[in-house]
């Protein structure tokens, strides 16, 4: 019984209140790490809401569905009624508040970029974005590099666009690899000067080898 009214006559009762609370014992049976199935119940701009249990929904947010797509709306990869495995990151009971991730079920392709673009590495990749300060260049999906406009070139320039566009594919050098703040440095300038030194080598090669010598027969014309 919620109310009594006796004017109208009238009593107020519900059913939920006789049944357990499901929140009451959440961090019983939804721990941070685990996987849960659940049902995708409806999408927002910011994600997407998954019923884990009736009266119990988590949120999957639109930056924990995918390491390696960058999403604009939930609908891209999700329906309404779909069902789908998350991961749980986060439980708040008191505020009844359930975190989930997608990507987190999947590979991490940062957690191995240190082998795969090591120091000193020669690299290809394509310019996905210019701003004040340089150039995102997209190494593979879900990992972009930083080519600093002060790595561009040896001479001064005012912005990026100067030297590269975006859709431009380059080869640049690795100077940085940092895979807990997921930042890569990219070089064009690096590359530049570990390149000059070969060609030098080369054309100093050419210039000390000795010319070829005349044929025997060429001193025999001479000397009749």
């Amino acid at each position: 019984m919620l109310d009594v009214n006796r004017a109208s006559k009238r009593i107020s009762l519900g059913m939920k209140q006789v049944e357990p609370d499901p929140w009451a014992t959440i961090e019983e049976r939804y721990r941070p790490g685990s996987r849960m199935p659940g049902k995708v119940r409806n999408l927002t701009d910011f994600g997407a809401f998954v019923e884990l249990e009736p009266g119990v929904d988590g949120l999957l947010h639109i930056s924990d569905m995918s390491w390696t797509r960058n999403i604009g709306h939930p609908s891209e990869i999700l329906k309404k009624g779909q069902e789908i495995e998350t991961q749980i990151l986060s439980v708040d009971r008191e505020n009844k508040r359930i975190s989930l991730g997608l990507k987190q079920i999947q590979p991490d392709p940062w957690d191995s970029v240190a082998s795969r673009y090591p120091m000193g590495s020669r690299v290809t990749g394509r310019v996905v974005r210019l701003t004040d300060f340089g150039a995102f260049v997209e190494l593979e999906p879900g990992v972009d590099g930083l080519l600093h406009i002060s790595q561009m070139s040896n001479r001064p320039i005012a912005t990026p666009g100067e030297i590269v566009n975006v859709g431009d594919e380059l080869t640049l050098m690795v100077i940085r690899v940092d895979p807990q703040e997921r930042r890569i440095g990219l070089s064009l300038k690096e590359l530049a000067h570990a390149i000059e030194p070969t060609r030098s080598e080369a054309t100093d090669f050419r210039s000390r080898s000795p010319r070829r010598g005349k044929r025997k027969d060429d001193y025999d014309d001479d000397e009749e």
